[in-house]
């Protein structure tokens, strides 16, 4: 006696759940210039690597002699697989099937795919189409009742946001509890044309009186309105550029916060010097310049890694290597804002600095801050309370922190640098520029009597301002001690180099 008939049973059942919703639905996915769950799976993951847990979960239909006649699978598929050979829990939502809507054993599926992810300290990757799990005004009538929302298993999703690496890529539109899932991460993507987030669709928000212009799902939500208003980090072209930055982004980061990330074979020498550093900020100080250039000459080559560059774009937030070591950069760029720090710009650091302290990267921070967005409207954002809060970020942080001050540092904006209370890691170029507050914009207010009383009004103020620009030279700073070390631009990269070493040393030691 052999069990050759329930495996046979077994195949069956699963050659019915790899038909997804069916042939017709699959290729009106395709159609739409999708892939479907399964290929999304394949495509993300190593090759062959992918091994399918609760394939057959779903709902099965039968005669009236109780045998099987077909099956409506789970529209939740998960499993283990490996990313660059590293082990993950990858996850996909099946639009196909009743557009991703809950349905029998899918919040199950959910919850266990979660759960495994933080109890296995696995990183956790979600593929979301259509409501993510959410259900459906159908679901009520299969049920027979309402009830009171809650939402299965969410305690395992914020459990591993505490604990491993969560990444979430938007490949369709997602309302509800999908787009709850595609927030709560640490690195989320949208595709440009192809994917929508929203707390609920163009025809539920007419429905309901809402406010409605005839907004279609691109213009209610697609990535051009939440890429740019931090609700989602990256705008991509293709789901094959959504699956390359996912991986991307895990290859800076450790599989959880027990361990630390990944070193690679230096590729590029400590002592490598750029020359072009030496003019890189201008003598002008109202000349901008490009801190992403800095970036590419300072860092290993290649290895910038930058997160959320479409909103608070007063600040790049990026991962990077030197000599092969992880760091988190977060540096001011003075194209925008001239580098002030505004509301959005604020939320951005503070979340920032709190994911790399989440998982023991050390801080370097390339500092060109002018202070906080003054006027009516930064007023009206908060950007002093977002801006505090940046700031309590950077000082709560446990990881190593090194400053390079390329230009300005003025203000509270300009203290948040770093920890003032700790030990200061810092290098100022000879640009150098800082105080309590910019001296431009304040010589009338402080020397008002001295220039009314003056027969040259004009003269006296450049006077004025010669006399400071003497005081304000950041060697006078240093001869205080008020910083560190003025060095030569050509030997930050050297510097920080060392910097990195002696941070890792550090991070190992406690591990």
């Amino acid at each position: 006696m052999t069990w050759q008939k329930e495996l046979e049973e077994l195949r069956r059942r699963q050659q019915l759940a790899e038909q997804m919703g069916g042939e017709e639905k699959v290729a009106r996915q395709h159609s739409r210039g999708k892939m479907d769950a399964r290929a999304r799976l394949a495509a993300l993951t190593d090759e062959g690597s992918f091994r399918e847990i609760g394939k057959i979960a779903g709902r099965g239909h039968y005669d009236e002699n109780g045998d099987l006649e077909s099956v409506t699978p789970a529209p939740f598929l998960f499993g283990k697989a490996t990313i660059d050979g590293r082990p993950v829990v990858a996850t996909a939502d099946d639009f196909t099937i009743r557009g991703g809507a809950a349905d029998a054993g899918i919040a199950r599926k959910m919850v266990q795919a979660e759960r495994m992810a933080h109890e296995l300290r696995l990183p956790m990757i979600r593929m979301i189409d259509g409501t993510g799990g959410g259900g459906s005004v159908k679901t009520l009538e299969q049920i027979g009742a309402t009830y009171i929302p809650a939402v299965p298993g969410w305690g395992d999703v914020v459990e591993n946001l505490e604990t491993v690496p969560v990444v979430a890529l938007a490949l369709g539109p997602t309302a509800g509890l999908g787009a709850a899932r595609a927030v709560a991460s640490h690195y989320s993507v949208m595709v440009k044309g192809l994917s929508q987030i929203f707390a609920a669709g163009p025809a539920v928000v007419e429905a309901m009186g809402g406010p409605y212009e005839g907004f279609d799902k691109e213009s209610l939500g697609g990535s051009a309105i939440h890429t740019r208003n931090g609700v989602i980090d990256e705008e991509v072209l293709s789901e094959e550029a959504a699956f390359a930055h996912a991986r991307a982004f895990l290859s800076y980061l450790p599989a959880n916060v027990g361990e630390l990330a990944p070193h690679i074979d230096a590729r590029d020498p400590a002592t490598r010097r750029d020359e072009r550093l030496l003019d890189l900020v201008p003598r002008d100080p109202k000349t901008v310049y490009s801190m992403r250039r800095a970036l590419e000459m300072i860092f290993d080559l290649d290895t910038v890694f930058e997160m959320g560059r479409m909103w608070g774009r007063a600040a790049i937030t990026a991962f990077a290597r030197l000599e092969g070591r992880v760091v988190a950069v977060l540096a001011s760029d003075p194209s925008y804002l001239g580098g002030s720090w505004d509301a959005k710009t604020s939320e951005k650091v503070e979340r920032f600095v709190k994911l790399a302290d989440l998982f023991r990267l050390p801080i370097v921070h390339l500092v060109d801050n002018p202070g906080f967005m003054i006027g009516r409207e930064a007023e009206e954002a908060g950007t002093i309370r977002y801006g505090v809060q940046a700031m309590n970020a950077v000082y709560r942080a446990r990881v190593p922190l090194a400053s390079v001050v390329l230009r300005r540092a003025y203000g509270i904006a300009g203290s948040a640098m770093s920890n003032a209370e700790k030990f200061q890691y810092r290098f100022c170029w000879p640009s150098g520029d800082w105080g309590s507050l910019p001296i431009a914009g304040g010589l009338e207010v402080a020397y008002k009597a001295e220039l009314e009383a003056a027969e040259d009004p004009g003269a006296e103020l450049e006077a004025i301002r010669a006399r400071l620009d003497k005081v304000t030279s950041p060697f006078r700073s240093a001869e205080r001690f008020n910083v560190e070390d003025i060095i030569d631009p050509r030997d930050t990269r050297p510097l920080l180099c060392e910097f990195a070493q002696l941070a890792w040393r550090k991070l190992e030691s406690e591990l």
